[in-house]
């Protein structure tokens, strides 16, 4: 049977990591998990009762593709909320995550061949969904000096059609602040580059904000999903906010690949929205967390880091202690029972001296996990003399 180029495509190594740690948790062995790009909660308890009430009055048949209109009129509000912006409900699109986010991004933006810059280190399925949608991923090797994000002078003359950028990253944890995200947009307008901002990590910050591209153009698509700071990862439900006059064809698109997202999902999704305070007290475990991470990680002996200032990762440069991340990231898993990812699913030109820390989970966890990989990196460095 002939099949497509498209399914051509790298694996997502981190589900890898998933897999082997799943298997030794089946033998027994208890697993520190530092890999996993979710958080350890569950969604907010006033989503789950909004569902169950749901559940018991309405069939939960399609919503308009669109997305139903209360849960677009709250996100709107978000807006104001967050950023202080007076954004139009007729502007947002709910979405099967943000990966249905970016599907749509793509086939709305671009044709087949179209260049499209994204930063690296970066997350990995945007190289994959790209190459898979007939469009040519232009890599664009950022600096640890820059913060692990790209710079004006990294898109000029490179002939892109569009610039993916995402602030906090994954897997840095790093943010643009204002300025530079000015003028990283102001560079591509100048050489008419479609500006799409990756905001999934939004509302995950512990000193300065995350600043929206929505408060400085209009003229840019924003993604954003309740799956990293809303604890939703599997009910598979964001948004898009897109320019006035590509709402239409955007839904026109949306119609036909996904119909609407699950309609389950944004019940809970709308009510999720005002639970601050259950989902403060997740922020403030995250914050413990990463307090933890850049106190104990370099006592272990990994010192070579760009402190995150949002999210829920860590990526540290491992090129002295290893040439091959895989291999590294497979011995800490198998010797200390602690799963981390390696960098390759980030940067695969630098990624064999890179690691991912995540600290989503427990802080009791995160504390065992900092001790197992102390003593691993003692024993590591005494198998070396």
């Amino acid at each position: 049977m002939r099949v497509s180029s498209r399914g051509d495509i790298d694996p997502f190594i981190v589900m890898d990591v998933m897999t082997r740690a799943a298997e030794l948790e089946a033998e027994g062995r208890h697993i520190v998990h530092m890999e996993v790009g979710q958080p350890g909660t569950p969604a907010p308890l006033g989503a789950r009762r909004a569902l169950n009430a749901a559940l018991e009055e309405d069939s939960l048949g399609y919503s308009l593709t669109l997305g139903m209109r209360d849960l677009r009129e709250r996100i709107a509000l978000l807006y104001r909320e967050w950023y202080g912006i007076d954004l139009d409900p007729e502007r947002v699109i709910v979405t099967t995550g943000s990966s249905g986010g970016f599907l749509l991004t793509f086939a709305s933006l671009f044709d087949a061949g179209a260049r499209v810059g994204i930063g690296a280190p970066g997350y990995p399925s945007y190289l994959q969904l790209l190459k898979a949608t007939d469009l040519e991923p232009v890599v664009l090797q950022t600096s640890p000096d820059a913060r692990y994000q790209p710079q004006p002078s990294d898109i000029r003359g490179q002939g892109l059609d569009g610039l993916m950028v995402a602030s906090p990253g994954n897997p840095s944890g790093t943010m643009l602040s204002r300025p530079a995200l000015t003028k990283l947009m102001e560079a591509a307008a100048d050489e008419d580059i479609n500006f799409i901002s990756d905001e999934i990590y939004h509302g995950l910050h512990y000193e300065d904000r995350a600043v929206s591209a929505l408060e400085i153009s209009d003229q840019a698509y924003v993604i954003n999903s309740f799956s990293k700071y809303f604890s939703m990862t599997g009910w598979r439900v964001g948004w898009m906010v897109v320019p006035e006059d590509h709402v239409r064809r955007v839904e026109r698109i949306a119609q036909h690949m996904f119909i609407c997202a699950p309609t389950a999902s944004q019940v809970a999704a709308c009510a999720a929205m005002d639970c601050q305070k259950e989902l403060d007290a997740n922020l403030a475990v995250y914050a413990r967390n990463r307090a933890l991470m850049l106190e104990q990680l370099p006592k272990a002996g990994f010192s070579r880091i760009a402190p995150p200032d949002g999210g829920f990762y860590l990526y540290a440069d491992v090129s002295e202690l290893t040439e091959d991340s895989r291999l590294f990231a497979r011995q800490i898993l198998e010797q200390a029972g602690v799963a981390v990812t390696p960098g390759l699913d980030f940067d695969k030109a630098r990624g064999v001296g890179t690691l991912r820390f995540s600290y989503a989970g427990p802080t009791e966890e995160i504390e065992e996990g900092l001790r197992r990989l102390k003593l691993f990196m003692a024993e590591h460095a005494a198998e070396k003399v």
